[in-house]
């Protein structure tokens, strides 16, 4: 039965929500009136006169981040006090501060009308209340600290120097002081959603039935628990409503790679101060698990290696019980260790354990997109002449570099309706909307299960859903969408005729028609350039698709970034100019694209593979586009789609990101020396791209100085 008792072990997966509600949340009524003794007692220990040099009070524990179990739980009252003016004045001895908030509490207990019943008890240099109700009991203990904030709300990078400081002097533990940033812990729990709280007490809830079994071993700090539960949110999910079960089974899924667990915050401090960058690459070096404390980064609450060891056994245990006599259920997909505290010369293992699909994946995709191909094949017109020419899988999967973070899949479906660029510009709405209504019926014949997404756009260019049946063990995402067959029947090796490109710059010329909106029509030139490349170039991809993301991630709100795309292209370009051997360091592969990123302002790249110099209109084309403002980077099967956009996308966020990047771990050897990286020109010439033609090249040179 594992080491929890009858009650946890029993509960069914769908039932864990129950639990929470009926036996989990304290009572609303306890809750009320333990807060207003607590308030009550923050008052009198702010306003008496008997404490004079009292600055203000925190409040901190389970109580004060507002993660409370029903039954017994635990808090701290901070007090800063004027007395301790400097860190290492932590040091000093407390007795008197704590003996005087002794007296004045027991004089005025009675007085003070609490709700709560109150014991105080003062007992080997510890000032220990508890406060009871008559489902609720909260121990609390009385800690003076020293007021680093003063009146700030957020530390600045010198008060980080002075704790450093204090700690060297006084030969202190490192996160011995963070009971100076209480109200930073406490900032950093508050307005999280209600239902990351309730998963929150579903795990303290778990560990408190494991520590039945960890008698021996010294206990976990619920502090560590509580923030791998808000790292799986935050990096697996962010919504403020989600299936509780998954949750559990992530956080679960992160004990059991415990040995690899390295979370850390930017919240309150970051790499840009030489002491905090040290204290904080000090840190990721040491051995895992690794938890930081948001408030101080000299805190790892996570370093009990012991108690970890005998939780990863029995989150083993739990979840197979979440799951008895089936595979395991679905999770968020979060990793246990960040890209950044990675070093150069273990990425190669981060990609393979983290960033490559697995086979079940591909099988998946392979199996979904079958089912797909076969419907638009045989059901998705029948009341028409049209009929689908073709279907050619593109996105990620189609290139071959699609990363673990599940299932999905694009389908461009090329339908002989389609006649010309601007009739899909008008007719793929209509087509959409059939091929929606024809897996509608489908769906009421119960052949298959979809899942619509419903788009914010009037007439959308792609019809996104999830597909499910009964040959696939979960979900599949897909998105189609339909275009016109520009290159008709392209043989492998051979390139489009110059005519199909001539047609589409006279229609972009001659309308309103973005660069790249018909860039679908060739989605098998995209598809491969990349796909016949080395297996570790697309390696390299996925690992700058993974910074990518965790960029987005974090600047989405300032403004929008620069297609993924672009970064591919950008890598294909760094390995093409830079190395273009099929072995190669990662390391310094990363970083020469990350080093480009940072040169945005003078990018300009291109390929010749698919449309050249030789046809007047595409000759004349490309040299306007490659004049263009900078960051150029052409689509190299559609010349009118810049992915670089110039001033269109906020390339400065990125490239700031790729600078703060730069001095990672990821960009050091296994002995600690910078790795370098691959020389690689910023700027792409016709001559460079072996055109030879002289009309062409002093055309080039003619504008390229009239632009400076």
């Amino acid at each position: 039965m594992g080491i929890w008792g009858s009650h946890l072990y029993s509960v069914q997966p769908e039932k864990l929500e129950e639990l929470i509600q009926n036996s989990l949340r304290p009572y609303g009524e306890c809750q009320k009136q333990i807060d207003d003794t607590v308030n009550a007692i923050c008052a009198f220990l702010e306003e008496t006169r008997q404490l004079p040099q009292v600055i203000c009070v925190a409040k901190g524990g389970s109580y004060g981040r507002k993660t409370v179990l029903r039954g017994n739980s635990d808090g701290t009252i901070v007090i800063f006090v004027s007395d301790l003016e400097r860190f290492q004045d932590q040091k000093k001895s407390q007795d008197e501060i704590l003996s005087k908030i002794w007296q004045g509490l027991k004089t005025h207990q009675l007085t003070m009308k609490l709700e709560a019943r109150m014991e105080i008890r003062k007992l080997h240099g510890r000032l220990i209340f508890q406060l009871s109700t008559k489902w609720q009991s909260i121990t609390f203990e009385v800690l003076p600290a020293y007021n680093a904030l003063g009146l700030s709300e957020k530390p600045s990078p010198q008060i980080y120097r002075e704790l450093k400081r204090a700690l060297d002097m006084t030969k202190a533990l490192p996160g011995e002081f963070s009971v100076c940033f209480t109200e930073l812990q406490q900032k950093f729990f508050h307005n999280r959603p209600r239902k990351l709280t309730d998963l929150i007490l579903l795990v303290k809830y778990w560990y408190q039935q494991c520590q039945a079994k960890l008698k021996e071993s010294p206990p976990l700090p619920k502090y560590a628990l509580e923030l791998l539960t808000v790292y799986a949110w935050e990096q697996g999910c962010g919504a403020e409503n989600f299936d509780i079960v998954e949750g559990l089974r992530t956080v679960l899924g992160l004990i059991k790679q415990q040995e690899q667990l390295c979370v850390y915050w930017m919240v309150n401090y970051n790499f840009e101060n030489e002491t905090v960058r040290n204290i904080l690459l000090s840190q990721l070096r040491s051995s895992r698990p690794v938890i930081l404390d948001p408030a101080d980064p000299t805190n790892n609450v996570g370093k009990d290696k012991a108690c970890w060891q005998m939780l990863q056994q029995e989150a083993h245990i739990w979840l197979s019980c979440l799951s008895p006599n089936e595979p395991p259920g679905p999770s968020w997909n979060v990793l246990p260790a960040p890209l950044y505290a990675t070093p150069g010369h273990l990425l190669d293992k981060f990609i393979k354990d983290f960033l490559q699909p697995d086979r079940n994946f591909l099988d998946q995709i392979a199996t979904a997109v079958d089912i797909i191909c076969r419907f638009l094949q045989k059901n998705c017109f029948p009341h028409s002449a049209t009929r689908v020419q073709k279907t050619v899988k593109g996105g990620s999967t189609g290139k071959g570099t699609a990363l673990k973070t599940g299932s999905d899949a694009d389908l461009v479906v090329f339908p002989d309706s389609l006649k010309s660029y601007t009739s899909q510009k008008s007719e793929r709405c209509s087509i959409i909307k059939e091929i929606r209504k024809q897996l509608e019926a489908c769906q009421q014949e119960k052949k298959l299960e979809v899942k619509f997404e419903i788009s914010k756009w009037k007439a959308p260019r792609v019809l996104s859903f999830s597909l499910k049946s009964r040959v696939l063990n979960e979900r599949v995402d897909f998105d189609v969408l339909p275009a016109f067959n520009a290159l008709g029947q392209l043989n492998s090796g051979s390139t489009p005729s110059p005519k199909v490109y001539a047609e589409l710059i006279d229609l972009y010329k001659s309308s309103d028609a973005e660069g790249g909106e018909f860039s679908t029509c060739f989605t098998e030139l995209q598809c491969n350039f990349v796909a016949f490349r080395p297996i570790k170039l697309k390696d390299l991809i996925r690992l700058v698709k993974h910074w990518y993301k965790q960029c987005e991630r974090k600047l989405k709100q300032k403004g929008s970034l620069p297609p993924k795309y672009a970064l591919e292209l950008l890598t294909i370009y760094a390995w093409e100019q830079g190395s273009g051997a099929e072995n190669f360091d990662t390391a310094e592969g990363f970083r020469t694209v990350l080093e480009l990123v940072t040169k945005y302002q003078q990018l300009c790249v291109f390929w010749t593979v698919n449309y050249n110099f030789e046809d007047e209109t595409v000759r004349n084309f490309l040299l306007t586009q490659i004049q263009r403002t900078r960051p150029v980077i052409l689509d190299p099967a559609d010349p009118t789609g810049d992915v670089g956009g110039g001033d269109r996308w906020c390339w400065h966020f990125l490239a700031k990101e790729a600078t703060e990047w730069l001095s990672s771990f990821c960009f050091k050897d296994g002995t600690g020396y910078p790795v370098r990286s691959w020389k690689v020109p910023t700027v792409q010439t016709p001559g460079s791209c072996g055109c030879s033609h002289s009309e062409v090249i002093g055309s080039w040179i003619a504008n390229a100085r009239r632009n400076f």
